[in-house]
């Protein structure tokens, strides 16, 4: 049972880079280059977006009613998420050196590249900085609970759990009782396959 497990994770992991690679193909697609992590798009491109961009007045009157109402409480979801980034942050600044955990590289996660296009308003860009940094924070805290709770208590789960995180298939069966007295430790430092 054990390596059927691993040669599924195997595939996922193979799946996950193809679908990565694909997604990087896009940049000869729509005509951009990276460097030294800004996006710029050929002069003749950036013209062109700008062109649809819509202005700001025309973007609130064309928006829903209900969105715009709902501004405020989406919003408001700043502040406790600036608190969680902070926390987290700090936990795994002191943490992790305690426990000899490879840290996590938070600009892997909080990527803030959409102000690069100009097809985007002042507003819609804002939205999307919101949207980069929340998601981004989301997964960054998910790989350092990922990392802790290898550390802590790398057991599978017995029932099917919606997202399985990156760490997870590190982990020992559950109830294998056997096998978790005899390799905890090791399970606890496995984390060679971190670049």
């Amino acid at each position: 049972m054990g390596n059927n497990i691993q040669a599924i994770v195997e595939k996922i992991i193979k799946l996950e880079n193809e679908l990565s690679e694909e997604i990087q193909k896009k940049e000869a697609e729509f005509y951009y280059k990276i460097h030294e992590k800004k996006v710029f798009f050929q002069e003749d491109i950036q013209k062109k977006h700008r062109l649809l961009a819509k202005t700001v007045f025309r973007y609130f009157s064309d928006a829903d009613l209900l969105n715009i109402l709902t501004v405020p409480f989406i919003w408001s979801c700043i502040i406790p998420a600036l608190f969680l980034d902070a926390v987290v942050t700090l936990y795994q600044f002191v943490c992790f050196r305690i426990y000899a955990i490879p840290k996590v590289k938070r600009d892997q996660y909080i990527i803030f590249d959409r102000q690069s296009l100009r097809y985007l308003n002042r507003i819609e860009k804002i939205n999307c900085t919101y949207c980069s940094y929340f998601t981004g924070l989301i997964a960054y805290v998910q790989e350092i609970a990922a990392r802790t709770e290898q550390y802590w208590c790398p057991i599978k789960h017995a029932g099917r759990i919606a997202a399985i995180h990156s760490r997870y298939k590190n982990f020992l069966e559950f109830g294998d009782g056997d096998g978790y007295r005899k390799n905890i430790e090791d399970i606890r430092r496995d984390f060679d396959d971190i670049r």
